[in-house]
C-alpha cells in the first residue's frame, strides 16, 4: 500500500523535525532531551569569508549560534581595531548588535565596524525592527552607505552572500560528516575549506591576469 508524503496514518512512526529558528529571535542556548543514548552534534559549522569567498576562519559551535558566540569568535579572529573589517555581515547581525550593547563590547566595535544582515536574509527580518532597517540594512538607498550598494547601477557592490554560498557547497558532504568521529569531522571540514580557498585564489588569479 502506498502513502502520501502528509499522510501519518496510526501504525507508522512520526518523525521529529526540528524547528527552524528565526535568524532575529532569541536562540536557546540549551537544548532539551528526552534521552541520552544519541550521539552528541555539534550545533553547527560557523565561518568567517571575505567577500570574495576566501574563508578567513572557521570554528565549532556547540550548543547554540548565539549572538554571544558569535561576538566571542569574532574577538577572537580579530583582537584589535586594526585587524577588523569596516562591514560585519551575519544573517542575525541585528541581534549580535542587540547583544554587543547591552554587555558593552560595542565599545570595541563601533570606531570602525558596521554590523549589517546579508541581503538573502534581511527579507525575511521583521519590517518593523527599527535597528535592523536603520542600522542593519544591506543596501540603503539613502546614500548613507556608498560602500555596500550602487544606487545609481542598483546593485551590491560586493557579495554579502559568500559564507551562504560556502554553506551551500559544504551541505552536499552532509551524510559524509554525519557519520565521522569529531577528530575526522574536523580534519575533513579543514581540508575542505582549505580546497575552497585555494580554488578561489586560484580563480581570482586568473582574473587578474587578465
Amino acid at each position: 500500500m502506498s502513502t502520501r508524503k502528509s499522510e501519518n496514518l496510526p501504525w507508522n512512526k512520526t518523525r521529529r523535525r526540528h524547528a527552524q529558528q528565526p535568524h532575529d529571535e532569541s536562540d536557546n542556548e540549551i537544548s532539551n532531551k528526552k534521552h541520552y543514548f544519541s550521539a552528541s552534534h555539534y550545533y553547527c559549522v560557523e565561518a568567517i569569508c571575505a567577500p570574495c569567498g576566501a574563508v578567513i576562519a572557521w570554528t565549532n559551535f556547540v550548543k547554540s549560534e548565539s549572538a554571544t558566540n558569535i561576538l566571542k569568535f569574532l574577538e577572537d579572529v580579530f583582537p584589535n581595531e586594526e585587524s577588523r573589517p569596516d562591514y560585519i555581515c551575519i544573517d542575525k547581525a541585528c541581534k549580535v548588535l542587540r547583544t554587543a550593547v547591552a554587555n558593552g563590547s560595542w565599545v570595541y566595535w563601533f570606531k570602525g565596524s558596521c554590523f549589517v544582515v546579508d541581503g538573502y536574509h534581511y527579507t525575511n527580518h521583521h519590517s518593523d525592527d527599527y535597528l535592523c532597517r536603520k542600522w542593519c540594512n544591506p543596501a540603503p538607498q539613502d546614500g548613507s552607505a556608498p560602500n555596500l550598494v550602487y544606487i545609481a547601477q542598483d546593485r551590491d557592490a560586493f557579495n554579502t552572500q559568500a559564507c551562504e554560498q560556502l554553506n551551500s557547497w559544504l551541505g552536499g558532504f552532509e551524510s559524509i560528516m554525519k557519520c565521522m568521529t569529531p577528530s575526522n569531522f574536523n580534519w575533513f571540514i579543514h581540508s575542505m575549506i582549505f580546497h575552497h580557498t585555494q580554488h578561489v585564489r586560484r580563480c581570482i588569479g586568473n582574473i587578474e591576469q587578465g
